[in-house]
């Protein structure tokens, strides 16, 4: 395994980590966590009783189709001379994803998928089709769900969407667009830093239209690229500092952006004093805003950042959104100490793992 697939697979294989384990106490108080798991909070696995393993969340179902959607854009340039950019391949897969929660998949057997590779309601992630635990409903996000049903109609009316930052649906700033958009970042399909922010947010986008609901996405994606495909050795906080200001000159005419910059700083700044995890993550908030989500997210790795446990663990003991503010911890942490240097017990009894690392190294492959 070579130093770039063992990033990519890190990261993917991270993100399902801090999810797998954030789900089991998403929306528990803190005083029921720390009384239920120990005053160090949750540190390994639930399992579950039926199948003994660690369940992932809609944040590792839907990052999935982000991954599917970037792979199947670098098929499609390679077999046929032309690919759009990864938001229109995205915002097909995330169709994928909404088809998975509106049917069983014995259902989508007999209906979707009976024709094969050809799906008739434009199923197209062939890879992750034939997974059945992909079609289970694990709290799917109300505006991601509210918002593809609109995206489907849209396109289904022959609209062509060129911006999905510029065709606003909502105007939500859940942390749904941001905990799935991680693969963006994951392959080198470009050598353009801004484009890559870019379309990191524009995927987050198709579901979540107010700006830090999106430019989010676009810090995410570009921390997650540098971490990757670190080739002028920066540090955390520089890839940090740089996507922060990347972001801030993108959306330089938004009224967020300084809310957005305010964030990352708080983040940086909090994670190198004393105070315990607990109060710092207090100050950033409960994860439940893309914001918030990504400057927990960004604090646990800066503090943790050759910890992978001490981090993932950190990012999730809270009473917010903790299977999103661990997945983006996952995915940070883990692209930057590799899949080999993730401690084995996260490795044992997680969901779909074998899906997980088989999409990485597509990743990997046509990162090339």
């Amino acid at each position: 395994m070579d130093k770039i697939n063992d990033k990519i697979r890190g990261s993917l294989f991270g993100g399902a980590v801090g999810d797998a384990l954030g789900y089991e106490i998403e929306f528990m108080s803190e005083k029921s966590i720390f009384h239920q798991y120990g005053k160090c909070g949750i540190q390994n696995y639930s399992l579950s009783s039926s199948e003994k393993k660690a369940v992932i969340s809609d944040d590792t179902q839907m990052t999935l189709f982000t991954a599917y959607a970037m792979v199947f854009g670098a098929y499609r340039l390679e077999n046929r001379g032309i690919s759009a950019n990864p938001r229109h391949y995205a915002e097909l897969t995330y169709n994928d994803w909404l088809i998975t929660q509106e049917m069983t998949y014995d259902e989508a057997v007999k209906t979707v998928l009976k024709d094969g590779p050809s799906f008739p309601h434009g199923f197209i992630s062939d890879v992750l089709s034939d997974v059945p635990e992909l079609f289970r409903r694990r709290a799917p996000g109300i505006t991601c769900l509210s918002a593809l049903e609109t995206r489907r109609t849209q396109r289904e009316k022959g609209e062509y969407i060129h911006s999905f930052i510029d065709s606003k649906i909502n105007n939500s700033k859940g942390c749904g667009g941001v905990m799935r958009v991680a693969p963006v970042g994951m392959m080198r399909w470009s050598d353009d830093i801004e484009k890559i922010a870019m379309e990191g947010a524009e995927c987050a986008a198709i579901t979540h239209c107010h700006s830090l609901g999106y430019m989010t996405g676009a810090v995410l994606a570009q921390m997650i690229y540098r971490i990757i495909f670190n080739e002028n050795n920066m540090t955390l906080k520089e890839i940090t500092e740089e996507a922060r200001d990347t972001a801030a000159r993108l959306f330089g005419g938004d009224e967020h952006v300084d809310e957005l910059t305010r964030c990352i700083n708080d983040a940086i700044e909090l994670s190198e004093n004393s105070d315990s995890d607990l109060i710092n993550i207090h100050r950033l908030g409960e994860g439940w805003i893309a914001e918030e989500a990504l400057a927990i997210a960004i604090y646990c790795s800066l503090k943790y950042q050759n910890d992978f446990t001490g981090g993932i663990t950190a990012s999730v003991n809270h009473k917010g959104d903790s299977d999103s503010t661990g997945a983006i911890a996952g995915n940070i942490l883990g692209a930057l100490i590799g899949y080999n240097a993730i401690e084995q017990k996260w490795k044992e009894n997680l969901e779909i793992s074998d899906v997980i690392l088989r999409m990485a190294d597509m990743l990997s492959e046509w990162s090339r």
